[in-house]
């Protein structure tokens, strides 16, 4: 079927009204997909189970149940149109606190102030959610302090907090997701009416359009001005719009698409990443993934899939990308000049984030497990290893691969990363399986369960083993009767072609299409698939994107792990290992691998592991 324009007339309205610039029709073009998309299970239809996931999903709750509500507010009443009103409490020191004077020349704090509420009722209604999977009641005191939140922020704040903050659109990106959620998952009946109102107030100090990071925009307004990230508010108020909350919203996400600079040229391949700030750019991109699957836009999924594309090209071992917090140019040699020039290598809470959701949006488009492979990567190298986030504010940040790298809190208090990383953590769950109408999707390997109706028939599919330790996953089935469905297990990429996969315990033939085979079968109470994946210890050099190669340049990578090297305080400069000797470590323990070298046994750790000691990602293989 050919394309054909998608009539705006409605949404033309809206922007007459808001003020903001009449609607490029050229953008929103229709096709029919083969396919639907693969849909998300609830929060409460997946339980998370490995050790190290429960340890930062109790951490990150111990903190957010903790913070006291005053505190929180405190930016909001005192930006507020309140003059003369007394503020109780303090507020948060650090980025969340509010400076009348700020200046960013000299103030640590100050920055953003407010800026992680949002994120946090978010966390706390998908925390809710998940908290249900067990109890059909839940953990009620987390709904019940998302929905006091919001309320009384919506009794505190006024125009004067877009008007004096240095990002109105990041803030009001972030209070957008929380209502979102606490609609969803907390049953707060009132966010919307909230939403509304916080869209009234915010409208006038936003600047009508998706600006480009770095571009002046609001008269007479210093360089701070130019920090704020309108080009990824659309995600949000397409989720919003297609929630119900109105034809308003998804009108003015369609006004913050960043088009004519960044999504098409995109579509068209054409590479322009470069210098842009990584975390809020690659956000931008799931963006883009709302436009496809809310507002049916092929060239928006084109964009996300080049745009994605091009990040791989310059993403390290890890997965993790944007050293400097910026995305780099093709054709020069800024990833290896990197490792000696930076330790702000990745933005890992946000960028996670960031990461894992766009590559849930892809894979659930494309059904291509690719996308699966470079989530799971991403996971496992960066996040899961983070430090957890302190009372005080102390939150992880940058992940170091400098050639003497090192596992540090951030020198800023309530940074952004203490907002994403409540959210990236409460997703392990929905990242972890996809289904469609017969069929489950098995994506990650993880301990945990998913249930589900088939038909009549409540399923529970439970993952079990730590695939790194033998390489080998179980998925043990649960149901009261026979039912008939699909299981579609993810083949990753590192596995190569000499994987098994036994159905109580006879041996099956897998045939992958996009890196997932399929088991289609009337399954029974108790059946149990077993899919045992080899996994080899491999060299992966640091990417060239384009420039001067630098084969010797090397991280050592157990399937989907990144081993790093345990390093001595004392020691300065590049490691160098014998490529032979890196390819024949030998593990020495769960998670630990030792390397022969002419100065000693060199030990190998993950991320997760490395502690307070210093290591190297890369090395130098000789």
């Amino acid at each position: 079927m050919s394309p054909r324009v998608t009539r705006r007339t409605a949404l033309e309205g809206i922007a007459a009204a808001l003020s903001l610039p009449a609607f490029d029709h050229s953008y929103f073009v229709t096709q029919l997909r083969p396919e639907a998309p693969l849909e998300e299970f609830r929060y409460d239809q997946v339980s998370i189970l490995g050790t190290r996931q429960i340890q930062q999903r109790e951490n990150v709750l111990n903190i957010l149940t903790g913070l006291n509500e005053d505190s929180l507010l405190y930016p909001f009443r005192a930006m507020s149109d309140t003059v003369g009103r007394p503020v109780p409490g303090t507020s948060l020191p650090g980025w969340y606190q509010w400076y009348p004077n700020y200046d960013f020349h000299h103030d640590v704090g100050g920055l953003a102030p407010g800026h992680s509420f949002g994120q946090w009722v978010s966390a706390l209604s998908r925390f809710y959610a998940q908290s249900k999977f067990d109890d059909a009641t839940g953990n009620t005191q987390l709904a019940e302090q998302a929905r006091r939140l919001n309320q009384l922020m919506a009794e505190c704040i006024g125009p004067g907090y877009f008007v004096k903050t240095v990002f109105p659109a990041y803030s009001y990106d972030k209070l957008v997701c929380g209502l979102k959620d606490a609609h969803c998952l907390a049953d707060d009946k009132t966010a919307f009416a909230i939403l509304d109102q916080i869209t009234d107030y915010a409208a006038p100090s936003l600047p009508g359009r998706a600006v480009k990071r770095e571009t002046a925009w609001k008269l007479g307004a210093g360089p701070e001005w130019m920090w704020d990230e309108s080009y990824t508010i659309p995600e949000n108020l397409y989720l919003v719009s297609a929630l119900g909350a109105g034809p308003r919203y998804r009108g003015i996400a369609e006004q913050y698409l960043e088009n004519s600079t960044y999504f098409e040229p995109l579509s068209r391949n054409v590479n322009v990443l470069s210098d842009r700030h990584a975390y809020s750019y690659i956000n931008a991109l799931s963006s883009a993934m709302q436009a496809y699957f809310v507002g049916k836009s092929a060239m928006h999924l084109e964009a996300a899939r080049n745009g994605f594309a091009m990040l791989q090209q310059q993403s390290f071992a890890t997965g993790g990308w944007g050293s400097n917090e910026l995305l780099k140019k093709p054709g020069y040699d800024e990833l290896a000049s990197s490792l000696t020039s930076s330790h702000n290598s990745f933005e890992t809470p946000c960028g996670s984030y960031a990461h894992m959701k766009l590559t849930r949006y892809l894979l659930r488009a494309t059904r291509d497990g690719k996308y699966g492979d470079s989530m799971e990567r991403v996971m496992l190298n960066t996040i899961l290893g983070a430090l957890p986030l302190q009372s005080d504010g102390h939150a992880f940040y940058h992940q170091d691969y400098n050639y003497i790298g090192k596992r540090i809190y951030s020198s800023t208090i309530w940074p952004c990363c203490a907002g994403t990383l409540p959210q990236v953590v409460a997703d392990y769950g929905i990242n972890t399986y996809f289904r469609e109408p017969g069929a489950v999707w098995v994506n990650l390997y993880q301990p945990s369960k998913v249930r589900w109706m088939e038909g009549d028939n409540p399923i529970t599919l439970e993952q079990t083993g730590e695939f790194l330790a033998d390489g080998t996953v179980r998925l043990h089935i649960a149901s009261s009767s026979p039912a008939t469905f699909a299981l579609r297990l993810r083949i990753p990429a590192w596995a190569g072609n000499k994987n098994m996969l036994l159905i109580n315990n006879h041996p099956a033939t897998i045939a992958a299409e996009k890196s997932f085979t399929t088991i289609e079968r009337t399954w029974r109470n108790g059946d149990i698939v077993e899919l045992r994946l080899p996994i080899s210890l491999n060299l992966e050099a640091i990417p060239s994107n384009g420039g001067p190669e630098h084969p010797n340049t090397v991280a050592l990578l157990y399937g989907p792990l990144v081993l790093l090297a345990l390093r001595e305080s004392s020691e300065l400069g590049s490691l160098s290992l014998s490529r032979d000797a890196l390819l024949a470590a030998e593990r020495t323990g769960r998670m630990e691998w030792t390397v022969k070298s002419n100065s000693g046994p060199r030990r190998m750790v993950p991320f997760v592991e490395v502690g307070d000691r210093p290591y190297s990602t890369y090395v130098t293989a000789i």
